[in-house]
């Protein structure tokens, strides 16, 4: 978490009138400055902003509030990415409680990385050829800051001319160590696509291999820093096209988002290597924008699309799918020379929830009276997943899909129990205290999100889940905001909650291990050891240790 004082250092830092004008037009009138609102559509200037008092308000909507909020709110950000993305652009150094202060080393690991990349792909014809044949253009090759890596040997020496310690580099996820104590370069003779977080700060990065090897595209490895779970490739140079337009083009590749946005589809954004997951979602949310899913139309592109369409249709997302004909993909397209045909896709996209009612009558011979029944109890159970609205809405389009009468696709009617809901979890104290505490500060969400997993929540996962989300209205939370013997943390408080839950995940995950008669013997003893040695004795003395899935070497 970001220190008070390091906070309060930067409020006193920066100018209000300067913060804002890096965004939008300010004029000058009388002790004040004027603007038409960014937060909604004015002809008249009513939005004020007061150097004295170091705020602004808008007399039309009624947002206002200082240079923080204004970031949060203009940038789409938490409390906390607003912070850094204002310190890192007045060059305000911040203070993190321990735990988290390592990450500005990390950080300059991979900004230091990435430029000697982007001026190894100049010198790297082959490299640069490749992407030059693919279609894309110089321009794009300096807007994704496009690189080249060559062997793993010149990446330690670099670090070491530069005087990197190599342990942080680890951290970082650009070198590993080996199971004989020595380093070793994760990227190797690959183009590189770095990889930013919403607020624009590089996180990690991606590569594509020049050298025919079978990992085409491979990704830093989950850090303090990177969680491909939680990351769009491209967000954060699309993310104010998106909250403009409205929407969101999910892709599969890096390619694909480089091309898009070369042809001018600037809401562009591709998932890491990964399937779309609920992790995903919140970031998704912002700006409540309708998402376009444009995958492949191979047997793994529409599987993909379907799981996606799924996944996003019982949240509550509105939006279509694209499959691209013929093995072409988005990318292709733009190459090609087929923006018209390409926005005529995007355009004419099928309906979320039809293409999964679709994909359920085409897995199944519906000719069959037996496969048809099958297929309209599977139909069935999707809808259930939607809210009761869209259930009814899209049970009128099933039976059509279906050929069936509306009758077959009806309603049950059931009454919510939110006493049943609420007995039939195991009661934790500590996670409804740290969810309460949550509720009431909503910037500590990204940051809980950063280091520990949803299902560290156990039975409360699915109302965290739905707090990550932004719905309030989980029956588990509106019972645990209005209960007052749930008591809200302080800093302090809800910090040494975080790491009681990482400790007890680790510990059950070294039994776990110890137990696991299948695996590796070099692994396990290496698992085994960087739990009891490593993360346990760090969480001992109070420093949060980010949660890992699979202790990858």
């Amino acid at each position: 978490m970001i220190d008070e004082a390091s906070i309060e250092r930067l409020r006193n830092s920066i100018d209000i009138v300067d913060v804002i004008s890096n965004y939008i037009e300010l004029k000058k009138s009388g002790a004040n400055y004027k603007a038409n609102c960014p937060f909604h559509g004015e002809k008249t200037p009513s939005f004020v902003v007061s150097p004295q008092k170091q705020i602004f308000h808008c007399f039309g909507c009624g947002i206002g509030g200082d240079a923080i909020k204004f970031v949060m709110e203009f940038e789409k950000l938490s409390y906390p990415e607003a912070i850094e993305k204002l310190a890192s652009s007045y060059n305000i150094p911040l203070s993190y409680t321990k735990g988290k202060g390592s990450l500005s080393d990390e950080k300059r690991v991979l900004e230091l990385l990435l430029h000697w990349y982007k001026k190894n792909l100049v010198q790297n014809k082959e490299a640069l050829n490749y992407l030059l044949n693919r279609g894309v253009n110089q321009n794009s090759i300096e807007k994704f800051e496009l690189g080249f890596v060559g062997s793993g040997s010149s990446v330690i020496e670099y670090l070491k001319q530069n005087q990197i310690p190599l342990p942080k580099a680890v951290d970082a996820g650009v070198i590993a160590l080996g199971e004989r104590g020595e380093y070793y370069a994760r990227l190797v003779d690959r183009i590189i696509f770095p990889i930013y977080n919403a607020n624009g700060s590089i996180v990690g990065f991606g590569g594509r291999t020049v050298t025919n090897h079978p990992a085409k595209y491979i990704n830093s490895p989950q850090t303090k820093l990177f969680n491909k779970s939680r990351l769009l490739y491209g967000y954060n140079l699309a993310k104010r096209e998106i909250f403009d337009k409205g929407q969101v083009i999910i892709t599969e590749g890096y390619l694909d988002v480089i091309m898009l946005h070369q042809a001018g589809f600037n809401t562009a954004v591709a998932t890491l290597g990964t399937a779309l997951t609920s992790e995903h979602l919140p970031i998704l949310r912002k700006g409540e924008p309708k998402i376009i899913l444009a995958y492949d139309g191979d047997s793994a592109g529409v599987n993909a699309a379907l799981k996606a369409s799924k996944l996003l249709s019982a949240n509550g997302f509105e939006g279509s799918v694209v499959l691209f004909p013929k093995g072409l993909d988005p990318a292709d397209m733009v190459a090609e020379s087929k923006v018209d045909e390409l926005e005529n896709l995007i355009n004419n996209g099928v309906d979320l929830v039809i293409f999964v009612l679709e994909q359920i009558k085409n897995s199944y011979d519906i000719k069959n009276p037996y496969q048809k029944q099958k297929a309209i109890a599977e139909a069935n159970n999707y809808l259930n997943s939607l809210n009761s609205v869209l259930r009814e809405v899209y049970a009128i389009e099933a039976a059509r899909v279906f050929g069936v009468a509306p009758a077959y696709f009806k309603v049950k009617k059931t009454k919510p129990s939110i006493k049943k809901e609420i007995k039939e979890i195991h009661k934790d104290p500590a996670w409804e205290a740290m969810l309460k505490t949550m509720l009431n500060n909503p910037s500590l969400i990204d940051e809980v999100l950063d280091v520990i997993d949803f299902s560290l929540a156990k039975d409360y996962e699915d109302a965290f889940r739905s707090l990550a989300m932004g719905n309030l209205e989980h029956p588990i939370l509106r019972g645990i905001a209005i209960d007052d013997s749930v008591p809200i943390l302080n800093e302090q408080e809800f910090k040494l909650q975080i790491v009681r839950e990482l400790e007890i995940y680790y510990k059950l995950k070294l039994k776990e291990i110890i137990a696991n008669k299948n695996l590796d013997y070099n692994k396990k003893s290496f698992l085994i050891r960087k739990i009891k040695t490593d993360i346990l004795p760090r969480l001992k003395q109070g420093e949060i240790v980010p949660y890992e899935s699979d202790f990858t070497i």
